[in-house]
């Protein structure tokens, strides 16, 4: 996999020279002004329309123009598929619009996902219980998986590793298996196949999901996420 994964803040190029905003039109301007003026949220073409007070005609023509020029470019919104939506080419898509980490190109990775869930559980596995600092830094070492990841990406998918039973959170007492690891400190460990056949484990599904989910705030009956579609949900509800 060769997906490379940053902050989805604003990520401006350097200005070059000879810039072909220079040979802009009028209405190329205006437009292209609109468009700019809205960074990394962009902007529908209604509104953009609307905003820019020009006809419909002048508006397609200038936008093939601008994206000829390389001055815009057409993004996904993931709240409205349907919509054309453009964003100066400056600027990278905020999380509103492209979904944040875990989507790319206006679909959620499931296999991106999928990847760093196994590498992550794996990670744990070896070293039998790791905090999340140490599962970040190797996970971002890992030769074989280009990817540059955050602490706030492995702790989501840590959050549905606990609820797939597959590791638990703990707080290090400071000795044996957490001699290296400060007193206190929340961390992981592995559960095996041999740990499952007894009591129910802490972390594993014995609370609603949707406490830990880190995808709550965009959770909604008939949203893209929903309990309708949600697993872990399923799996709370058949627990």
């Amino acid at each position: 996999m060769s997906r490379v994964q940053g902050p989805s803040s604003l990520k401006r190029k350097r200005p070059e020279l000879n810039s072909p905003v220079q040979s802009l039109t009028e209405h190329e301007r205006i437009l292209y002004d609109v468009i700019r003026s809205k960074q990394d949220i962009g902007i529908w073409t209604r509104d953009m329309k609307k905003e820019a007070k020009l006809p419909d005609n002048v508006v397609n023509k200038s936008l093939k123009a601008l994206r000829v020029k390389n001055l815009i470019k057409e993004v996904v919104n993931i709240q409205n598929k349907g919509r054309k939506h453009f964003m100066a080419t400056e600027f990278e898509p905020s999380k509103e619009i492209s979904g944040g980490a875990w989507y790319l190109e206006g679909s959620l990775d499931t296999e991106f996902i999928e990847s760093l869930r196994q590498l992550c559980k794996r990670q744990i596995e070896k070293k039998g219980v790791a905090t999340l600092e140490e599962v970040t830094d190797l996970i971002n070492s890992y030769p074989a998986f280009n990817v540059d990841v955050t602490k706030q990406q492995i702790e989501e998918i840590l959050r549905t590793l606990i609820l797939d039973n597959a590791i638990m959170e703990v707080k290090s007492n400071g000795m044996g298996e957490f001699a290296s690891i400060p007193f206190g400190k929340v961390c992981y460990r592995y559960i095996s196949k041999a740990a499952l056949g007894g009591e129910p484990k802490a972390g594993a599904l014995a609370s609603i999901p949707c406490g830990v989910c880190p995808r709550i705030s965009h959770c909604t009956p008939d949203g893209i996420i929903s309990p309708k579609t949600c697993v872990y949900y399923q799996k709370w509800l058949d627990f």
